[in-house]
């Protein structure tokens, strides 16, 4: 093999990588640092998170933390999807109460939540009902109403250490 053939070889698969690392950035995976304490304890403000990018409508079942444009403010946010179309969903002081059950959440700090009522709603078709487990300072599908399934632009796949 020639140098000019290795060195071809060489520009070539480089090139290849790099339009690998831009792709699997654009359309797969996206750092993303936390904006707000809406979700303290679980993310805190300054967090790095890793998103995952994805077409599924799975990738917001309940229990996941999801990204999109919040109707509030149209910036990036980070939520936890706590209801699928059809579920209705209630704060009973502060307890969520998901189809006249309480959830389990041990990542919510009761302590910071008390009193707080709401609902109940029935979650519409195609959408997912997002709180910030941060309940006294989230601004969630309480203040905006139940998000699109197809404004959900990503979950959270990795969740960093503070920026």
């Amino acid at each position: 093999m020639t140098a000019r053939r290795a060195v071809r070889r060489t520009a070539t698969a480089g090139l290849l990588a790099a339009c690998s690392v831009v792709a699997l950035r654009l359309w797969v995976l996206e750092p993303l640092v936390v904006g707000s304490d809406s979700m303290e304890p679980t993310l805190r403000e300054g967090a790095v998170v890793l998103l995952l990018k994805t077409g599924d409508p799975d990738r917001a079942a309940p229990g996941a933390l999801v990204v999109f444009e919040s109707p509030a403010d149209g910036r990036t946010t980070v939520k936890r999807a706590v209801a699928r179309e059809g579920q209705t969903v209630a704060l009973e002081d502060s307890v969520l109460v998901v189809d006249g059950r309480p959830a389990a959440e041990p990542f919510v700090d009761r302590r910071s939540t008390d009193g707080e009522w709401f609902g109940p709603v029935t979650v519409p078709p195609r959408h997912v009902f997002v709180l910030g487990d941060n309940r006294a300072l989230s601004l969630d599908s309480r203040d905006y109403g139940s998000v699109p399934v197809s404004a959900v632009e990503a979950v959270v796949l990795h969740r960093g250490t503070t920026g």
